[in-house]
């Protein structure tokens, strides 16, 4: 079963080697759009050089050929995991793919963030469906276009499973220990994801803002592997 991703929401490399630092274990960390911004490539090196793997969350979506090029050049980087939104259309997808032509890198595709709930995907995306069903709707296009899966939430992991398939990847943020939702709306415990079929979770301030982030990461961990024994 699959380690909790570790969301590294932090401002700098300073802050990421004294959390890293807490650990012994070789550790599946996320890096995101806050970090890579402010460190660029570099931080993604020195994670892989401490033999960590690397969920690269920055969420392309751009006409098909930049995004096709930027992927060329995240996968030269060697990491794990990369992301682009589905909302870039099957087009886009299928050139993120090319760009990660010859690598191993998996590709998934967001459907909607953890933070949209349904009232504000219909006012403000004019999308006249179901949360759950737009979620599905992208996750089949992803499939479509040969992607390794997608990021959903928790309450739309199972569906996704059927349709696409038990291989194809259900990254699921939101995943808490308690009710503190913090600024998402979709969440759920590592149990609930386990039981609903979640290939992956992504857990974020739960632990990096914990008082012992590596028992707290055990705890987790254990639920989630434990919800499934």
């Amino acid at each position: 079963m699959n380690s909790p991703i570790i969301a590294l929401d932090f401002p700098s490399m300073k802050e990421v080697k004294e959390f890293i630092a807490d650990f012994e274990e070789r550790l599946f960390v996320k890096v995101g759009m806050e970090l890579f911004f402010s460190e660029g490539p570099e931080i993604v090196r020195y994670l892989k050089e401490q033999g960590h793997q690397v969920f690269l969350d920055l969420k392309l979506h751009d006409i098909p050929n930049t995004v096709e090029s930027a992927m060329r050049s995240l996968a030269k980087l060697d990491v794990d995991l990369v992301n682009v939104h589905a909302a870039g259309g099957i087009e886009m997808m299928r050139a993120a793919k090319r760009g990660l032509s010859g690598s191993p890198v998996k590709l998934i595709a967001v459907t909607q963030l953890t933070s949209t709930d349904e009232k504000q995907m219909q006012q403000e995306q004019l999308i006249e469906r179901s949360l759950e069903e737009s979620v599905l709707h992208y996750a089949v296009l992803a499939k479509e276009a040969g992607l390794d899966g997608v990021v959903c939430s928790v309450k739309e992991a199972k569906r996704i499973g059927e349709v696409c398939g038990e291989d194809f990847l259900r990254v699921t943020p939101g995943i808490r220990l308690g009710n503190d939702s913090h600024d998402q709306k979709r969440t759920a415990t590592p149990e609930q994801a386990a039981r609903e079929g979640a290939t992956h979770i992504v857990v974020g301030r739960a632990v990096t803002q914990a008082l012992k982030p590596r028992e707290q990461l055990a705890v987790i961990d254990g639920q989630w592997r434990g919800a499934v024994l």
